[in-house]
């Protein structure tokens, strides 16, 4: 009797229409949406793969996409759901559920399929148009005609730019460091003639002053000596 309690109890919470304006609750725990256990007839393929935290914006903006109008595959899902919470799993989850859910809105399997369908397809189109903006984003594809350059690929021009300076000023750099190591080996050979020069004068300067103080030697010794 406990589980039928609980499952009135999740066809009531169900079928309580809730204020569309209210913002969304956010999820708790990893943000992943929760999936009834796996019965005998359910495929463990079926279990979504463990995701991170996502951010409230994402959360947001899937919700939206997964609203529908309540006659369609997102309102059984909830349905699903609270059914699941109350208890019940498995093939017999779904069946009772159905049958609820068409009880009220007269919905047919095929049309409640083809819904399911176009969930599937608007998540999966979403996606596509996620991945072409990421991709601009990211500067792995032109941006839209009109569209302004992302920060992403403003800071890859940016880059190549800066790049590209670098590498002329490093141009520049070993010029200017070949410059300076001709300089300083023409300096070392200046200096080298300078100090040859210098030593060679220093000789010739020496030798001069000697010959010419032996001279004056010389001439001031035989001329005081002689009386003229």
């Amino acid at each position: 009797m406990e589980m039928f309690d609980n499952l009135a109890k999740a066809a009531k919470d169900f079928f309580v229409e809730t204020d569309e304006t209210a913002a969304p609750a956010t999820p708790t725990g990893t943000g992943a949406v929760p999936f009834p256990a796996a019965g005998p007839g359910t495929a463990g393929a079926f279990a979504p793969p463990a995701v991170t935290q996502a951010e409230q914006r994402h959360l947001d903006h899937i919700a939206g996409l997964l609203a529908g109008n309540g006659k369609d595959f997102a309102a059984f899902t909830k349905m699903v759901k609270s059914m699941a919470a109350a208890g019940m799993s498995g093939p017999l989850l779904y069946q009772t559920a159905f049958n609820a859910f068409a009880a009220i809105n007269g919905s047919t399997v095929p049309g409640l399929l083809t819904s399911a369908n176009e969930f599937e397809a608007a998540l999966a189109a979403d996606r596509d148009r996620v991945l072409a903006r990421h991709r601009e984003k990211m500067g792995e594809a032109p941006a839209a005609a009109g569209a302004a350059p992302s920060a992403i690929s403003q800071l890859t021009a940016q880059e190549k730019q800066l790049a590209a300076d670098l590498a002329a000023l490093t141009q520049q750099l070993q010029a200017k460091q070949q410059q300076l190591i001709q300089t300083q080996q023409q300096l070392a050979q200046e200096r080298q003639k300078t100090q040859a020069a210098l030593a060679s004068y220093e000789l010739a300067q020496s030798s001069a002053l000697a010959e010419l103080q032996a001279h004056h030697k010389a001439a001031e010794a035989f001329l005081l000596t002689t009386g003229r």
